[in-house]
């Protein structure tokens, strides 16, 4: 397979294509310099595609109908059959505005810790802050807490209180477009703690005195038995 050369769209190097979301792109590999017909694979990432007789010799075509967000970060490969070593790669590079999700209504007890979680989507990443009740939140450097990666957007608050009520907008923000999502956080007051210890030693303490009572009118008992019993002799 010497001097045997392929492109891709024009392409005879390894490319990145940036592209948006759309119904469809196609990829177009071409064989150069061959005196022979030559066959052609199509990679998607390790796995090989399946390709029609029709679309496989010299020049070879493929669809990726519709573009969304999974295909980002994708490599599609064309190769030589013969010589899997003469091949060109692309790299598509999916650009597309913020989308965001996450629990949306979070109940937390009064002094207990709560963490909101946005997980965001976009390329490229956006910038992310939180508001408070339409308001930018203030935060307290003992309280919140914040924590980012390329998909996840967090705030964390510590020993919640009744003034942390409210809603909690993540805004993610691109040259794409903007994205938001709604947190409501609903703070409930703090439930009355009962030890066990108390709660066990009132049982025993109730059980005691039920068997002391039993036991002090023991003798009254028997005497109640015993005069049935006699009565039911005498009759």
């Amino acid at each position: 397979s010497a001097g045997v050369e392929l492109s891709v769209n024009n392409h005879a190097a390894d490319f990145t294509l940036s592209t948006g979301l759309s119904p469809a792109i196609s990829l177009s590999c071409l064989v150069h310099n061959s005196s022979q017909a030559e066959e052609l694979l199509w990679y998607r990432g390790a796995g090989q595609v399946d390709l029609k007789d029709g679309n496989k010799v010299n020049i070879s075509n493929i669809c990726i109908s519709p573009v969304n967000e999974s295909d980002n970060g994708v490599t599609f490969t064309c190769r030589l059959a013969r010589d899997k070593a003469v091949q060109v790669a692309v790299t598509l590079d999916v650009q597309f505005p913020p989308h965001l999700s996450g629990e949306e209504t979070l109940q937390v007890e009064e002094e207990k810790d709560v963490t909101l979680t946005c997980n965001s989507k976009s390329n490229p990443q956006g910038q992310s802050t939180w508001l408070k009740d339409n308001q930018s939140l203030t935060l307290q450097q003992n309280r919140h807490k914040l924590y980012q990666t390329s998909e996840v957007f967090q705030l964390s608050i510590s020993k919640v209180q009744k003034s942390d009520n409210g809603t909690y907008t993540c805004l993610v923000e691109s040259r794409l477009g903007n994205g938001t999502r709604d947190f409501h956080l609903i703070v409930e007051d703090k439930k009355p703690v009962f030890p066990k210890e108390a709660v066990i030693a009132a049982v025993v303490v109730v059980t005691i005195t039920i068997l002391f009572g039993i036991v002090a009118r023991k003798d009254k008992f028997l005497k109640v038995w015993k005069a049935l019993v006699s009565s039911e002799k005498n009759s």
